[in-house]
């Protein structure tokens, strides 16, 4: 992956794509090779890389009876911020996530969207050149999710590093730079929508490429890769992501 790109990953539910997201974490260990983020180990410079990637879950969860405004500032005191520097990005965060007027509310009280977008605002605190999110917009109304789209686009345009993973076709072809699809445990197909087209023979939406992948005719179709790439690996056996 390349700096400022977002990459979708996509795949229908069991394909692997949380167990992908969990190794790339340093929670699960490999079956076989190994993740690197940034050319560092996922399983052994784990500690390390949580300074470097901000992670977004599928279902964030906080302390209920904590503030989000003191949430947040925890999160950044554990990354190591000094408590003016964290101060001073929860409240820049606050205002970018449209919560400022939730930041002394205790977490109970928050919505799903708003969990999300305090997720979102945790993830960004000590500023990482990576974001990791899984399905990011999964259970928000059309406006929450909008704001969330929005805060993706500005952070890949920051220079940010994004893999998205996510079900959401129509939304991964309107943000992805490049999208890899995951089947079964295998990475079945990786490209821009142009290149998956053109390796699949078929036309139209990232819809239609991905029904291609997920249900191939009698002569399954060629993986889709970068001109001079050799064919992805496994799921399990990741070479890293960023």
């Amino acid at each position: 992956m390349r700096k400022g790109e977002i990459f979708g990953f996509l795949g229908p539910n069991g394909a692997g794509k949380t167990t992908t997201i969990k190794m790339l974490m340093g929670i699960l260990v490999p079956s076989a090779g190994r993740a690197a983020i940034l050319g560092r180990d996922c399983m052994a410079e784990r500690v390390e890389l949580k300074r470097l990637v901000g992670y977004l879950p599928d279902a964030p969860a906080f302390y209920d009876y904590l503030r989000g405004r003191e949430i947040l500032a925890f999160v950044g005191r554990m990354h190591g911020l000094d408590r003016r520097e964290a101060a001073r990005r929860v409240e820049a965060l606050f205002e970018r996530m449209d919560l400022a007027e939730a930041a002394d509310e205790f977490a109970v009280n928050y919505s799903t969207g708003m969990k999300k977008k305090l997720g979102l605002a945790c993830a960004l605190i000590h500023d990482p050149p990576v974001l990791i999110l899984d399905e990011p917009t999964n259970g928000l109304d059309p406006i929450a999710a909008r704001h969330i789209q929005t805060l993706i686009r500005d952070s890949a345009a920051e220079g940010r590093t994004i893999f998205l993973s996510t079900h959401l076709l129509d939304m991964a072809q309107k943000l992805c730079h490049r999208v890899g699809i995951v089947m079964h445990g295998t990475l079945a197909a990786v490209g821009t929508l142009d290149d998956l087209r053109s390796a699949l023979r078929v036309g139209g939406s990232l819809e239609d490429v991905f029904f291609a992948v997920a249900t191939p005719q009698a002569e399954s179709p060629p993986e889709a890769a970068e001109p001079g790439a050799s064919a992805p690996p496994p799921a399990s056996r990741s070479d890293g992501h960023g």
